[in-house]
């Protein structure tokens, strides 16, 4: 089974369609269209399903026929989030409403001036979540990625949309990142990293999760191990049709070791992962 290979996948076409959807006919019949999209893809992205059964059958423990639902559950949310991800980039926020377990938080960090470090995962919509935390707790949030996107793709959303509302700091060959993360940190903003996915050839830490042996990337857990600036976990699930719970864990004040916030960090994937199993957006081998 094939493993992450740090790009976004999706058509320039696909793209263009959505977006033309929800600017003219709205939400409810771009979700409407997205049903007959993501069944398709249910159908016919054997890798992918092969994958979600696996997790759900051998890792979950659920039976067969709950293991094909949520497989079938996840094509669609994970459909809905792309178009809930265009959606807010057009300025379609309306509809659209979350609640935040343990904002304060995200307040207490941001009052503390010297920023923040959120690990998140491909669990639920954290670009989304992003575009709900800028401008009500902080006027700035970095997100730190590969930069893989296609090319055409990015610059029609751009062009589109205006582009994210937060920064992106690029993972570069030459390490400038680390330097952009600390720049951002200095100016008490935050920066949000992923640290569920790592690349071949990329340095990893092995940890047991859901009782196996799984890679998960090691620069995440070095870079909140480094930094004097406070560490949470922070999760974005879907919730309902137009609602997101969000989510923050006491932060972690005191210097830590990278595999101590490795551990921890996997534990409270699994509680997310238990509890939004369907959201679980990681279509690949996971484990060694």
């Amino acid at each position: 089974m094939s493993r992450w290979d740090g790009k976004t996948k999706g058509s320039l076409a696909g793209y263009k369609i959505f977006l033309f959807f929800i600017n003219t006919l709205g939400l409810d019949f771009a979700y409407r269209l997205l049903q007959l999209v993501t069944y398709y893809y249910y159908l016919f992205a054997k890798k992918q399903k092969s994958a979600l059964l696996d997790f759900y059958q051998n890792i979950l423990h659920f039976p067969v026929a709950k293991a094909k639902k949520l497989a079938r559950q996840n094509f669609y949310i994970f459909g809905q989030t792309l178009v809930d991800r265009a959606a807010f980039l057009l300025g379609k926020t309306g509809q659209f409403t979350h609640v935040f377990e343990n904002e304060q938080y995200l307040i207490d960090i941001r009052d503390g001036g010297k920023g923040g470090i959120l690990l998140s995962a491909h669990l639920g919509n954290w670009e989304t979540a992003g575009n709900l935390l800028k401008g009500r707790i902080t006027p700035t949030i970095n997100i730190v990625m590969l930069d893989a996107e296609v090319e055409s793709i990015k610059q029609f959303m751009d062009t589109s949309t205006g582009g994210s509302r937060f920064k992106v700091i690029a993972i570069k060959d030459d390490l400038s990142h680390i330097i952009a993360i600390r720049n951002a940190l200095v100016n008490n903003e935050f920066v949000a990293i992923h640290s569920d996915r790592y690349l071949d050839g990329a340095k990893f830490i092995e940890l047991d999760f859901f009782g196996k042996k799984a890679k998960f990337p090691y620069g995440p857990f070095v870079i909140a191990s480094k930094f004097d600036a406070p560490v949470t976990f922070v999760f974005a699930a879907k919730d309902g049709k137009y609602s997101y719970h969000l989510s923050a864990t006491l932060p972690i004040m005191n210097k830590l070791k990278p595999e101590e916030i490795a551990r921890l960090y996997v534990a409270e994937l699994e509680r997310k992962v238990k509890e939004y199993p369907e959201q679980w957006f990681n279509y690949f081998n996971f484990f060694v």
